[in-house]
Parts: C-alpha cells; sequence; structure tokens
C-alpha cells in the first residue's frame, strides 16, 4: 500500500480547466486536435484519436488490477436539464490528468478494452470532462462495437513509441527541474511519454508498477529509494566502464594538452594500476579480469569509431564517463516512482534536481551527455552488434538533436548563475 500519501494529499482527483472568453491553450497536440474536432461536431473522428491512442480512467488505488478486463471504470449518476438521470462513466487523455493522487490513481485503457468493462447500466461515456474537449457519447451495444471494430482497425502501441512527445501548459520554467527532465529524453523518446511533465502518470499506474518490477526489481518505496540513490550516485553501472576510461584521461593529462594516446599503452595502464591497487586472492580469476579490462580498451575505441561515422561524436571527440547512463535512467526513475507511488512529489523533485547538477558538472552539452548514454547503453547490452540496442538510440538522439520542439533544442545546456 503507497506509505507516503499523506504528504501529497489533495483535492485534484480529476481534471478541471478553466476556460474562458473561448481562448486556451491545450496541453499537447491530442488535446489540441479533440478540441478542434469538438468545436466542429467531429465525434467520429473524435472517436478515431481515442482508438489510437486510448484513456486513462480513474481507480481508487486499493481497487487496482494489472489486468485491463477486471478493471472497473467509475461510475456515477447525473441528472440532466431534461430532469432525466443517466448512469455516466469519465474517461480522459494523457494530457488532461491532474497531478498524482495518492489514493486514486489512473489506469490506461484501450477503446476495445473499454467496450466490454463499461458496465451495462452505463449510459453515456464523457470523454474529457470539465475540460474545453469534453464530448460525450451514448452507450449502448451499436455504440460497444463501433469502439471495438475502431480499436481493432487502430490501436497499434508501437505506433505511440519513437516519437518527442512536449506538454504545452504545466512545464517546469527554466531552471534545474525542466534541465533534469530533459535528461530522461532518451527514455521519453523511446516510450513516446511526455518529456517534460511533472505531472506523470506514465503508462497508468499498474503499468508504472509493473515497470519497475519487471525492469528493475523494484516493488516497493525502500527499494525504489535504494536505486534512485545509486543511480544519483552512478553505482548503478559497472565501476571499471569509468576506471577504464579514466585511464585514458590519466595518460592525457600526463602527456599534456591535445596528447593522443597510444592503445598499447592505455591498455597497459589499465593493467598496470589495476595490478597495483587490487589485492587478488584468486591469481588464474584476476588474471582473467585484466584481460577483459585490456580488451575493453578496444571495444571502447571501436564503438567511438562507430560513434564518429554515425556524428554522435566529432571527429577527435572522445567519451569521457558514462555517468550519463545512469544519471539519465535516474531522470526516469524518479518519475517512474512517482507514478508508481513509491515517491513523493518532493522525493521526484529533489531526484531531478540533483540528475541536473551531476549532468551539468559532468558534460559541457546536450550531444556530449547522450554520447556517453549511448555508450553506456551498448556497454550494457549491445555486446558490439551494432543491433537494435545501438540503432534506436542512435534514432533517438538524432530525432532528439534536429528537432525544433526537442528539450534539447528548448532547454540550455547550462543554466544561469
Amino acid at each position: 500500500m503507497y506509505t507516503v500519501g499523506e504528504q501529497d494529499d489533495h483535492e485534484e482527483i480529476f481534471p478541471f480547466v478553466e476556460h474562458e472568453g473561448g481562448h486556451w491553450q491545450a496541453p499537447a497536440d491530442l488535446e489540441r486536435r479533440l478540441y478542434k474536432l469538438s468545436e466542429v461536431d467531429e465525434s467520429y473522428t473524435y472517436l478515431r484519436a481515442l482508438a489510437r491512442h486510448g484513456v486513462y480512467h480513474p481507480v481508487p488505488i486499493e481497487q487496482t488490477t494489472r489486468d485491463p478486463s477486471r478493471r472497473q471504470p467509475h461510475i456515477s449518476e447525473v441528472t440532466g436539464s431534461d430532469g432525466v438521470t443517466r448512469v455516466m462513466t469519465q474517461v480522459y487523455t494523457d494530457g488532461v490528468l491532474p497531478r498524482p493522487h495518492p489514493y486514486v490513481v489512473y489506469e490506461f485503457i484501450t477503446l476495445g478494452t473499454l467496450a466490454h468493462v463499461v458496465p451495462p447500466e452505463v449510459d453515456v461515456l464523457v470523454v474529457n470532462a470539465a475540460t474545453p474537449c469534453q464530448v460525450i457519447f451514448q452507450v449502448d451495444d451499436e455504440e460497444r462495437r463501433v469502439w471495438s471494430d475502431l480499436h481493432e482497425e487502430l490501436f497499434d502501441p508501437d505506433a505511440l513509441t519513437n516519437r518527442i512527445v512536449s506538454r504545452f501548459t504545466g512545464a517546469p520554467g527554466t531552471g534545474p527541474l525542466l534541465h533534469g527532465l530533459a535528461a530522461g529524453a532518451h527514455l521519453c523518446y523511446t516510450n513516446g511519454d511526455p518529456w517534460n511533465t511533472l505531472d506523470w502518470h506514465g503508462a497508468g499506474y499498474s503499468s508504472e508498477v509493473e515497470r519497475l518490477e519487471e525492469s528493475w526489481g523494484v516493488t516497493s518505496r525502500e527499494e525504489w529509494l535504494e536505486t534512485q540513490q545509486r543511480l544519483l550516485e552512478c553505482e548503478v553501472s559497472p565501476w571499471y566502464w569509468d576506471f577504464v576510461l579514466g585511464a585514458r584521461i590519466a595518460l592525457e593529462k600526463e602527456r599534456g594538452s591535445g596528447a593522443r594516446v597510444d592503445t598499447g599503452q592505455w591498455r597497459d595502464c589499465v593493467e598496470s594500476t589495476l595490478r597495483r591497487v587490487v589485492k587478488a586472492s584468486d591469481e588464474a580469476e584476476f588474471a582473467s579480469f585484466v584481460a577483459d579490462m585490456r580488451e575493453m580498451v578496444g571495444k571502447i575505441l571501436r564503438y567511438e569509431a562507430r560513434f564518429r561515422a554515425d556524428g554522435l561524436l566529432g571527429p577527435d571527440e572522445t567519451v569521457r564517463t558514462v555517468a550519463a547512463w545512469d544519471l539519465g535512467r535516474g531522470s526516469q526513475m524518479a518519475r517512474w516512482g512517482r507514478g508508481a507511488r513509491y515517491a513523493t512529489r518532493a522525493e521526484m523533485y529533489d531526484a531531478l534536481q540533483r540528475v541536473s547538477a551531476g549532468v551539468r558538472s559532468t558534460y559541457t552539452s546536450w550531444k556530449q551527455f547522450s554520447a556517453a548514454y549511448v555508450m553506456g547503453r551498448c556497454l550494457h547490452f549491445d555486446e558490439e552488434r551494432f543491433g537494435e540496442w545501438y540503432t534506436s538510440v542512435l534514432e533517438a538522439h538524432r530525432a532528439l538533436v534536429r528537432a525544433p520542439r526537442s528539450p534539447w533544442n528548448t532547454v540550455p545546456f547550462q543554466l544561469p548563475g
């Protein structure tokens, strides 16, 4: 059960958007389109957009389940101006969701699943209630069939990934919080999540809990706190990656500015330093480890050569530290922890600010940060195959560098003061 709720309790359970004089800034592209469709009464086209993107519905946290087919949407009775009382249920698109609530969470659901789980007594479905892009649909058997058919035709979860999603409203101003959010841009691009929101719902409460459990082994607040701290201190990645990179830096300093380090000298420096500082109890095992570290020099050089060919690094640039791999994931871990209700709002803010400080003290540009992040991902997963673990993050890097609305083209790397 969520143990830190009291620190973040508030009354914003359902979205509410003030809309005066016909002027409204939609929070994101989807809501902007839905607003235009609602204005011209294009309800079928509106439904098609919902079928592509899915919706969210509120659930008391103690009633959540990971099985979407067993979720019970919230229902209520409303009496219209005609005096007729109707049973309604409410769903929302991602951009209008309120800040996370400790005891009422939002679950993601497709239009196809919604057709099956909305109780038979429901008369109307209200989409984005109390917002300028609200639309009401009558619920009957024919309407449910339409939802199912549109889902089968249009819903493709892969189409919602590998894209830059920015919020137009509600994002923090320029500063450490926004900078810390921008440091998680690789993963936001890959997952198709909005990069600049602090009101994190992600893929829905249960999916955020499941993501942390399956990918990180995190199943509690205590485990989240430990993992978040280790990422912020760059202790999740193996220590020897930066040890090998540090040996090159030490040789460069020893030989003076602009000096190029010979590969053999670099390998010898790695080995001699290891033999000087490590006391091995098993000589054979230690000798194998030393050989692996000497080989890592070649692996790093080969990755850097590929990075230069693909534009990740300039002609004379190298990767100095892979701290970005932990810091970039630390930016997302802060948000995932908030979505899973393991983190308080203050803890998420603190983690993002610490990510920002770590990134700015270690790197000089978003491109340099990105190259180091890619190196960490490759050392972790790719095994010099230059397969999808590499090509997918290269795609993210290129999109984030080129897109005008990308965080790296809207958030200055170095902050004033």
